[in-house]
């Protein structure tokens, strides 16, 4: 009788737990359908004294304004964010592997200091280097180009992957670039041929997450491109909350569009993300 009651209370208590969980769940995606809902809307029903969850009169042609606009057009947004949100993410990835591999393997005087820089560089805020930046890249002719906002994101991508990659390769046991070095592999086979496949989903997490920073970058591209049609999505939800003052169904539906890449991702990729976040985490 004892473990019958406690198996229905362990029940009840899971019940529970559910139902809080569900809740809490549908508080933080209710923003997002909220969004859906308001782009599928007429611009008469969003400002009704009660707001409806379903939208009345349902319309596209905020989503087609999108494809149609001269101004706001966002298939050149898009293709603007890819090229920048994908060189930058190759770029921190790049240069994030060797360094992480370095700092987790190799011991030098200098070692603390490096891992202290990074996580400083953390937490500097973006505002803060933005006017160094500017007039670097003035003096390097890079404003105007894509080369400014990739940079600048790199220094944001770089140092969050070389702390998670640093964290990852820990984790690997010593003994497999051991048994490649019996082998007849040298350090760096050994780090190309061994250690790069095996933290695979290390290397993914750093790349989705330097590609997710410079695909929601708003201040860099702003500040570096003053091209219209070379802005990135975020710059021209921007322009759109400029232009078209409070039409807040084209609004959400820019919003809605620019997000699906993000969801794909998470949705695809998704393992990876859980492993690669979990490996490692109880080593530093």
């Amino acid at each position: 009788m004892r473990l019958s009651f406690l198996t229905a209370r362990e029940r009840r208590t899971n019940r529970i737990f559910n139902v809080v969980a569900l809740c809490i769940t549908c508080a933080f995606l209710f923003p997002l359908y909220w969004m859906i809902v308001t782009s599928l809307k007429l611009e008469s029903d969003i400002f009704l004294s009660h707001p409806t969850l379903i939208p009345v009169h349902v319309q596209w042609k905020s989503y087609t304004d999108q494809i149609a606009s001269a101004d706001n057009n966002i298939l050149r947004s898009f293709l603007n964010s890819s090229i920048i949100s994908v060189a930058t993410m190759i770029l921190s990835t790049m240069l994030a592997i060797p360094a992480a591999y370095g700092l987790a393997r190799f011991q030098t005087p200098w070692k603390k200091l490096f891992i202290l820089l990074f996580l400083i560089t953390q937490m500097l805020p973006s505002s803060l280097i933005l006017t160094p930046l500017f007039i670097e890249f003035k003096n390097l002719h890079l404003l105007n180009t894509f080369w400014a906002p990739i940079l600048a994101d790199s220094t944001i991508g770089i140092p969050f992957s070389v702390m998670i990659l640093r964290t990852y390769f820990i984790s690997l046991p010593k003994e497999l670039e051991d048994s490649a070095k019996i082998d007849g592999c040298n350090t760096f086979s050994t780090f190309y041929r061994i250690m790069i496949p095996i933290a695979i989903p290390g290397v993914v997490v750093a790349a989705v997450f330097s590609f997710l920073y410079a695909w929601g970058d708003l201040i860099y591209s702003l500040t570096f491109i003053s091209n219209p049609k070379m802005r990135a999505v975020t710059s021209g939800i921007f322009n759109f909350l400029g232009y078209q003052g409070v039409s807040w169904n084209n609004i959400m539906a820019f919003g809605v569009v620019s997000v699906l890449p993000v969801v794909l991702i998470f949705i695809f990729i998704q393992r990876y993300v859980v492993s690669g976040l979990t490996n490692g985490a109880v080593k530093g």
